[in-house]
């Protein structure tokens, strides 16, 4: 078995992940119910080349506790994503899908430890030809000690079986909210970093989010491939605070890397740990394509245990 320490494949797998954040937020006083978000790249190019593509990406995810007691909540809901580019130089635009289910449980066992786990169920590929090989599985794990009213810890797992094998991640983060409630942090890494002021008009803020995924492509007369994404995003943004804020709305720029390695179906490392890849002799057949300014809006359905539970 080899071990591959080249640093942008360390890169390209540290941030692995499934889009779940609107449960990881389930430690403050509100969950985000729904969130709909649509990004724009201008034509970046292909590694060493002059071609490019441009990169459209949806997303959209739906979060539905259903309390069952004052300790335990059933966590259901989906998300979806659609990423449109083209895959190799000079060629159509391809779209790929991505369908995920969420079926798990939150529970709080004392004051200050609680947990959440997650299966995450999910279709991805083009769509053309959907068999059992398009299905992967995934699990969440969190556990969170609150430390103080206004700072929580996590400690989380995450893993899955993709088309380019096992990965796994830990998650290691925390929440904080200052006294004024005016500042906030919400870190899960190396997954996302979301650091965000105030203000009465608006908010301002810088995040972070890392996701990685597969999807399997079919094309005609060719053998089945599949695309192996690797996104970094980077960001500055401003947040209008709507209807008592419970509709948020953002718009964001800032910097992204995008990554759509493909392979032959079947080519697989032998495990993804983190940052790490082990036993990958992969051999990639499309040119890479390099970062740039991406542009993006998001809304947001928030809703306030707090302040329900208040009235």
């Amino acid at each position: 078995m080899s071990f591959n320490s080249n640093p942008k494949q360390h890169l390209k797998k540290l941030l692995f992940i499934i889009l779940i954040f609107p449960i990881l937020t389930s430690a403050q006083d509100y969950v985000d119910l729904l969130r709909i978000g649509y990004s724009y790249a201008p034509t970046t190019n292909f590694e060493g080349m002059d071609e490019g593509t441009e990169i459209q990406i949806f997303e959209g995810g739906l979060t539905f506790p259903v309390v069952i007691n004052e300790s335990h909540a059933l966590i259901t809901g989906a998300d979806f994503s659609l990423n449109h580019l083209q895959l190799f130089p000079q060629t159509n635009t391809t779209s790929l899908y991505s369908s995920t289910l969420k079926l798990g449980m939150a529970s709080t066992w004392t004051e200050k430890w609680s947990t959440t786990v997650v299966l995450l169920p999910k279709l991805a590929s083009d769509y053309k030809h959907i068999t059992s090989s398009d299905f992967y599985m995934g699990l969440f794990a969190v556990l969170k000690f609150q430390k103080k009213e206004n700072l929580i810890y996590r400690f989380g797992f995450y893993g899955s079986q993709e088309a380019f094998g096992p990965f796994t991640t830990p998650i290691l983060g925390w929440y904080y909210l200052s006294p004024n409630k005016r500042f906030e942090m919400d870190m899960s890494l190396p997954i996302a970093a979301d650091i965000s002021y105030k203000f009465d008009f608006a908010t301002l803020g810088m995040d972070y989010f890392g996701i990685g995924r597969s999807f399997r492509v079919h094309y005609e007369n060719a053998p089945t491939l599949y695309a192996d994404l690797s996104s970094l995003e980077f960001a500055a943004y401003l947040q209008f605070n709507t209807w008592s804020e419970n509709v948020m709305l953002r718009t964001k720029i800032g910097y992204a890397t995008n990554d759509y390695e493909m392979y032959l179906d079947g080519e697989k490392m032998d495990l993804g740990i983190s940052a790490f890849s082990f036993g990958d002799d992969r051999v990639q057949l499309n040119p890479s394509i390099n970062g740039g300014i991406y542009f993006k809006v998001e809304a947001i359905y928030r809703f306030h245990i707090g302040k329900s539970d208040s009235k």
